[in-house]
C-alpha cells in the first residue's frame, strides 16, 4: 500500500498550487455553484502537497467526490493505479459516509502529436469514468520567446488569417465587467448554433468578481472582444494564474466570420498572456480528431493552426467507495452524455 497522509488545511492554503482549477479562488468560485469545497494537505513521498475536493450532494445519499487536476504532484512511473486508491481510502474517513465515489481529473500526460498515454488498469474499485469533466487533449503554446518567432511557428493559413483581420478592420480590445452581459448574449448565440452546454449567467459574472479578489494567488480574468464597426463579432475569456494563461470561453457571431476576428482574439491574447509574464498558453482542449470528415474538425484545425505542443492527459478515473449507488450513477451520467453528445449536437 502507498504511504500517504492527510489531514484537512484550510482554503488559502491553496494559493501556491498551479493549476487555477487547485486554488483558493476555484474553490470559492464552485462553492457558490453547488460544491462544498474541501481543501486538504496530503504528503507523499515525505513531500507536503494541498489539494482541492470538491463534494457534492445529489440527495437520496449520494455525495460524489471530484478532485480537478488532481493529484497535484508529479506523475509517479508506476502504481497511479494503487496511488489512487489509497489516496481514497485515506481521504474518505474525512468525508460524509455516503460518498459514492471519488473522481480524479488526472493533470498527467505525454507530449507529443500522436503520444497519447495508456489507459490505467482497471480494477474492483478503480474505473475510467463515464466521461472527461476536463478535455484531454490540448495544445500548449510557449510563450518564452520573441513574438516573430511564435508568428514563424505557426502554420501559414493562421499567420495569413491574423494579418487579414487587421486589414479587414477587426478591432481587438480588452474590457472589463461592464462589456460581459453583451459577450454573454453573444455566448448564447454561439451556443444555438454549435449545441454546446452553458453555465448560467450569474457563473461568467462570479468569475470575473472573484478574481479581484485573489490578487494574492497571482489570478486575473481578461475579456477580449472584437469588433467591426462597432458590431461584437466575437469575444474570448482568458484567465491567467501564474506562468500560464488558459483560453477559458469563447462566443462568435453567425455574422462577418470571414473577417477572422476568432484569429485576432488569440495572437491579441497570446500576446496579453507574454505582457503578463506568462511562458505558456494553453488553448484548453482540442478534439481528438484530425480527419477533414470529421465535424469537429474545424475547431482542430483553428487550434492547432497557432503551433504549440501537443499534450494528451489520462482524462477522468474514479475509484468506487459504494459500488450500489455508483452504479446507478453512472447509468444516468451515461444517459445525460448519449443526450448531450449525440441528440443535442444534432
Amino acid at each position: 500500500m502507498t504511504d500517504i497522509y492527510i489531514e484537512k488545511t484550510l482554503p488559502e492554503q491553496l494559493h501556491s498550487n498551479e493549476h487555477l482549477f487547485q486554488t483558493e479562488f476555484w474553490a470559492h468560485l464552485k462553492s457558490q455553484f453547488g460544491w462544498d469545497p474541501f481543501p486538504i494537505k496530503i504528503v507523499y513521498k515525505d513531500t507536503a502537497y494541498t489539494m482541492l475536493v470538491l463534494l457534492r450532494n445529489f440527495g437520496l445519499g449520494l455525495h460524489i467526490g471530484y478532485i480537478p487536476m488532481g493529484p497535484p504532484f508529479p506523475e509517479p512511473c508506476d502504481g497511479k493505479e494503487t496511488l489512487l486508491i489509497a489516496i481514497a481510502e485515506e481521504l474518505k474517513h474525512f468525508l460524509p459516509q455516503s460518498i459514492t465515489f471519488l473522481r480524479f481529473d488526472l493533470p498527467w500526460g505525454r507530449l507529443g502529436k500522436d503520444n497519447l498515454p495508456g489507459p490505467l488498469t482497471p480494477g474492483k474499485m478503480l474505473r475510467k469514468a463515464t466521461t472527461d469533466i476536463q478535455p484531454r487533449h490540448t495544445v500548449i503554446l510557449r510563450l518564452d520567446r520573441p513574438e516573430e518567432d511564435i508568428l514563424a511557428s505557426m502554420k501559414h493559413k493562421t499567420r495569413y488569417n491574423i494579418r487579414l483581420s487587421e486589414k479587414k478592420g477587426v478591432k481587438v480590445e480588452e474590457c472589463g465587467e461592464e462589456k460581459l452581459g453583451e459577450w454573454f448574449d453573444l455566448y448564447l448565440e454561439t451556443a444555438a448554433r454549435d449545441r454546446i452546454a452553458l453555465h448560467s449567467r450569474d457563473y461568467y459574472f462570479a468569475f470575473f468578481r472573484l478574481a479581484k479578489e485573489y490578487v494574492h494567488e497571482k489570478i486575473s480574468v481578461k475579456l477580449l472582444t472584437a469588433r467591426v464597426e462597432d458590431e461584437l463579432v466575437a469575444g474570448i475569456i482568458m484567465a491567467i494564474k501564474g506562468e500560464t494563461a488558459w483560453y477559458m470561453y469563447g462566443a462568435s457571431s453567425n455574422n462577418k466570420r470571414n473577417y477572422m476576428p476568432n484569429h485576432a482574439l488569440q495572437w491579441e491574447a497570446i500576446r496579453l498572456a507574454r505582457e503578463n509574464g506568462c511562458r505558456f498558453y494553453d488553448f484548453f482542449g482540442i478534439p481528438r480528431c484530425n480527419e477533414p470528415e470529421d465535424p469537429m474538425y474545424g475547431l482542430y484545425r483553428f487550434k492547432t493552426g497557432f503551433g504549440g505542443d501537443f499534450f494528451h492527459r489520462y482524462g477522468s478515473y474514479d475509484v468506487i467507495l459504494n459500488s450500489l449507488y455508483y452504479r446507478g450513477y453512472t447509468v444516468a451520467e451515461k444517459a445525460r452524455t448519449f443526450y448531450y453528445k449525440k441528440i443535442k449536437k444534432r
